[in-house]
């Protein structure tokens, strides 16, 4: 073991690892670890750098399948782990968890991490592509992550019921940590503002996290009169198969029904612009990071009765859970909370009590580090 234990971090994209992942390696660091981050470095580098921690670029798609470019990515992988040897390493989601694992075999790497963030397109999708390649993924599942001295990392528990029932994964190596967190003085309550109810989805723009039927939600709503103004927040995402287009995006706010905002990076702010938070998905989500840091300003959410959403949202207590795919229920959820300022606001402050006790960035440091040291000791 080195000097002070090495703490490897695999993500594929910075800006991830800086909104998903950096408490939690700030909280190792200040745990006495020495923190590595290797990921596809794009605009963030040099924040990584700023707080102390080393970085090495790695280019990476997610969209990739070219088999000997993936073979090089994980060729380069193996190598980063025989030059740094960490004596742990932690990769986040799903292409870091399959090429890591094979990385960190073959270089002899004493301890993994596997953190999923969700089942996601593979898992979830009835597209054919998804269909063909789900049996390789979970027989690849079970080769790498049932090793000894590794854990798996979910975000609910039905991804784990999921896993385990179908053998993929056996329960002594999954441990179940919802969410990665939320800065509840960052993500604060902030009163509504007066006037016309906001509500926003605030997402990467995927036709899988429900965006299509939000807009249809809010057309019909429209067509009924409803005083509301419907926001989109985000923007489309090239690397995966189900990204809405730019000219999608401009035709719907063109016609009235939607605002695009497109992407934003600060969060705080739009939600406390906010009435109601929407999150109609159908991913296969982990726990939303987004609907955490609603909850944690004191909105009401409108979301999925689906793994990971139902995490975070109670139905009736701290928000509202509809079927998947089904517009007219989505509709009528949402004109509920508009209709109803102080059934939200009521919603609003329960969600930020369950925010506090469950989903804090403190709550998931406290159950990660135990974790790292208990394998790094096995």
């Amino acid at each position: 073991m080195n000097a002070k234990p090495k703490l490897l971090f695999f993500v594929t994209e910075d800006w991830y690892f800086c909104s998903h992942r950096l408490p939690l390696a700030l909280a190792a660091q200040r745990a006495g670890y020495d923190v590595v981050v290797v990921t596809r470095v794009s605009q963030y580098g040099e924040f990584i750098r700023s707080h102390g921690l080393k970085l090495i670029s790695l280019e990476i798609s997610r969209r990739s399948r070219n088999p000997f470019k993936e073979l090089g990515v994980i060729w380069s992988l193996f190598r980063i782990y025989k030059d740094h040897q960490p004596d742990i390493v932690h990769h986040v989601a799903l292409k870091p968890v399959l090429y890591g694992s094979i990385a960190a075999r073959l270089a002899g790497v004493p301890a993994v991490v596997n953190a999923l963030a969700g089942l996601g397109f593979l898992f979830v999708s009835k597209r054919s592509k998804a269909r063909l390649l789900r049996p390789f993924i979970e027989m690849a599942f079970r080769l790498l992550l049932n090793r000894p001295n590794t854990r798996v990392i979910l975000q609910n528990p039905d991804d784990m019921a999921l896993l385990v029932t179908r053998g993929v994964l056996t329960p002594a190596c999954a441990a179940l940590i919802r969410g990665s967190g939320v800065d509840l003085v960052q993500f604060h309550v902030v009163a509504e503002n007066d006037g016309v109810p906001l509500v926003v989805l605030a997402s990467r723009m995927l036709w899988d996290k429900g965006v299509g039927d939000f807009v249809e939600a809010a057309r019909q709503l429209k067509q009924k009169g409803v005083n509301a103004r419907f926001i989109l927040v985000g923007v489309g995402d090239p690397d995966n198969p189900a990204s809405i287009s730019n000219n999608q995006l401009d035709a719907w706010q063109q016609e009235g029904i939607v605002e695009w905002w497109g992407k934003r990076t600060d969060m705080p702010v739009v939600l406390s612009l906010s009435h109601i938070v929407c999150l109609p998905s159908a991913y296969g989500e982990g726990v939303p990071k987004v609907l955490i840091e609603a909850a944690a300003c004191g909105r009401a959410i409108v979301t999925t009765d689906a793994p990971g959403c139902r995490e975070i949202v109670r139905n009736e207590e701290n928000g509202l859970l509809v079927p998947l795919k089904n517009v007219d229920d989505l509709a009528k959820a949402i004109l509920k909370l508009i209709e109803n300022p102080t059934l939200r606001k009521d919603m609003g402050k329960r969600g930020r009590v369950i925010v506090e006790k469950e989903f804090s960035i403190e709550t998931v440091v406290h159950q990660t580090l135990p974790i790292y040291d208990e394998l790094i000791r096995a």
